[in-house]
């Protein structure tokens, strides 16, 4: 169901749709340059220019609340809007046709661990029908840019996986002192091999594609695609995020999420009111080339499983700011993975983000 949900709404708004922009009460028609303009004018006179974010997710924070799949991702971020960008983006300017570096250009640095399990993480061989265990550990450095009518952002990632990730010893400390009432995880002796991953990642969003303002509220959605190459993941996308706040909030972006979702730069204003609030759902659809924690180590022989090749994400949820801080909460539905997955993937994401 999801899947021709989302496929129905991306073929018709992403790849040719006509936005149903109402006459009177909207901000502008989509490509309309003036989005460009106005956040111009926000990001030179925002004093509250760099944000720190700090993503969890987890499936103990979803409705299924169990150890298996995408069990664990943790992402700490910084945004800089009114940086000095480093000389990488000016390489990028030149090498990349479909990034422009101008007034809104920013730069965001991040690193992240996620963690992947079987789901009886008590047993202490590999399930030859389950998927493998694996951690990810990494940095990465991104640019976002708004040109026209749409934003740009290129992320490049460098990680490793395997037992220098330190995802037995990121599990087991959870489950002792945390989780205390999760059974011990006892098969991390058959974890990936050892492994550098290297990816590169773009995503053109359009945040300004259909806007109606009315009664203090505001009501849009955003398309946006990309796609995502490396080793450890390599995958096209294309979703749609729809979003409620406040009129004199439009500008707040997504929370922050760990990939392969729809990253988000975290940005938000200081509201003038002193809190606000912002409630967000999307869909997603992944066409899935590469995924190092189902196909199994690159380059040495490893456990593996059989991918599907196409995957969907439904969410929904809700973001409270206050004064310079901002906390959000997403539940995540995902569709199955591999061939032989029990269950679809359900977790919780909760960020925390502070601006000054």
């Amino acid at each position: 169901m999801i899947s021709k949900i989302s496929m129905g709404i991306l073929a018709t708004l992403v790849f040719g749709g006509t936005p149903a922009v109402a006459q009177d009460n909207t901000q502008g028609e989509f490509g309309d340059p003036t989005f460009q303009e106005e956040l111009t004018s926000k990001v030179i006179g925002n004093e509250q220019d760099q944000i720190i974010t700090l993503v969890i997710e987890n499936d103990s924070l979803g409705a299924a609340g169990t150890d298996k799949n995408y069990t664990s991702g943790v992402r700490l971020g910084y945004l800089d809007v009114n940086a000095d960008l480093p000389e990488i983006a000016y390489t990028l300017d030149r090498v990349v046709p479909t990034f422009g570096i101008n007034e809104t250009s920013s730069v965001f640095y991040s690193l992240g661990q996620n963690i992947y399990t079987p789901q009886n993480i008590s047993q202490t061989s590999q399930d030859p029908d389950d998927r493998p265990w694996a951690a990810h550990m990494y940095g990465s450095i991104g640019l976002v840019t708004v040109t026209d009518n749409h934003m740009d952002e290129i992320e490049a990632s460098l990680g490793i996986v395997g037992p220098s990730a330190l995802g037995e010893q990121a599990q087991k400390f959870v489950h002792t002192h945390i989780t205390t009432d999760s059974p011990t995880p006892h098969g991390w002796s058959n974890q990936l091999n050892h492994e550098p991953t290297l990816s590169l990642g773009w995503q053109r969003r359009f945040p300004n594609y259909w806007q109606v303002n009315g009664g203090g509220l505001s009501l849009g959605a955003s398309p946006y695609y990309g796609a995502t190459l490396g080793n450890a993941h390599t995958f096209a996308d294309a979703g749609m995020t729809f979003r409620l706040s406040p009129e004199r909030d439009t500008w707040q972006d997504e929370p922050v999420r760990v990939r392969p979702a729809l990253p988000g730069t975290g940005y938000f204003d200081r509201p003038e009111d002193g809190w606000s609030w912002y409630l967000f759902a999307g869909l997603e659809g992944r066409a899935v080339a590469r995924n190092i924690f189902l196909d199994g180590n690159t380059f040495s022989n490893s456990h593996s499983v059989d991918k599907k090749y196409f995957v969907a994400d439904a969410n929904a949820g809700l973001a409270l700011t206050y004064e310079q801080y901002r906390f959000s909460y997403t539940m995540v539905y995902r569709t199955k993975e591999f061939e032989g997955q029990d269950d679809p993937g359900v977790f919780g994401a909760l960020s925390f983000g502070v601006g000054f």
